[in-house]
């Protein structure tokens, strides 16, 4: 995701500076890197890029509220924000509040519980994450209703978790430029999901995939943005497509990995349209609509059988 955003800034006129641990493998990115020595480093090296840029765009997990606080902090420097606003990431970081405002606003989710409270007995298989996790992050599919009590024991007690019917259907994701409300839907896509020592596991996902296309996808994009109107920038969307139609899983506040593909899917600059709402220029829905193709996004993923 990162190598995909500095390239397409840069293509885009635009001159980059981006963090990076440096612990972490060198990459070649056509950026000025500014490593990270330690934790207690963190927060300096932030403020003195922050500072010296005429605006951010945050690459960072919503767990723990690091990116809000994030947001939070490029706002009160004065510095401009190329992403949700706190609010909103606040709302898009609990699962649990996000289905509830998507449900308030008549926007269809899956049921999500407080893993900790009464469990409806109507649903067979569960699935328990982290309230404000990341994608598939410590999922944990639990077979029958009487075997979560148990489940949940074993898991870290200081993580809220959540609990929400084990739902078939296809795994797409709606990628989303936001702002003020309104939505124009980028893209919709095939997540390649695989089930792992009772886990859910992303293997990649094909961007602008024909088969997750379908009258569904724009109006629920614009149903989604009306209900948060703090989404802003691009904005990731997961969902399941059922046989009584999509139920949305969570709302993404940030780049998500089907950004990767995204610019040679649309062909165009994908950061450039994000860009583009700083200077309210019309949205570019007639070009958008008539570049999608299909791209594959992989990711190597190990694990121990």
């Amino acid at each position: 995701m990162l190598r995909a955003l500095v390239t397409d800034l840069v293509d885009a006129g635009v001159e980059v500076v981006t963090t990076r641990d440096e612990r972490l493998p060198a990459i070649d990115l056509p950026a000025d890197v500014a490593s990270i020595c330690d934790l207690q480093q963190k927060d300096e090296v932030l403020q003195l890029c922050m500072m010296e840029s005429d605006a951010v765009w945050p690459i960072a997990p919503e767990a723990c509220g690091v990116l809000e606080r994030i947001s939070e902090q490029i706002q009160s420097n004065g510095g401009v924000l190329l992403n949700s606003r706190p609010p909103a990431v606040r709302i898009a970081s609990s699962k649990l509040n996000t289905t509830s405002r998507l449900a308030e606003h008549g926007v269809p989710v899956v049921p999500t519980f407080d893993a900790n409270q009464y469990i409806s007995a109507r649903y067979s298989r569960w699935v328990l994450k982290p309230d404000d996790g990341a994608g598939c992050v410590e999922t944990h599919i639990v077979y029958s209703s009487e075997e979560l009590p148990s489940t949940l024991a074993e898991l870290d007690q200081a993580v809220q978790y959540v609990a929400q019917p084990y739902v078939v259907g296809p795994a797409v994701s709606l990628s989303m430029l936001c702002s003020n409300g309104q939505a124009l839907l980028l893209a919709c896509n095939r997540q390649q999901v695989a089930v792992i020592n009772e886990a859910f596991c992303l293997l990649g996902c094909v961007v602008n995939d024909p088969s997750a296309w379908g009258e569904y996808a724009a109006p629920l994009a614009a149903d989604i943005a009306a209900a948060m109107p703090g989404l802003w920038g691009y904005v990731g969307v997961d969902l399941l497509l059922t046989d009584d139609g999509p139920l949305v899983l969570e709302v993404n506040p940030r780049l998500t990995l089907s950004y990767v593909g995204l610019t040679n899917s649309l062909g165009m600059n994908a950061a450039e349209l994000v860009l583009g709402l700083l200077d309210d220029k019309q949205w570019p829905v007639a070009e958008v609509a008539a570049g999608r193709m299909p791209v594959t996004v992989n990711l190597e993923v190990h694990y121990v059988p």
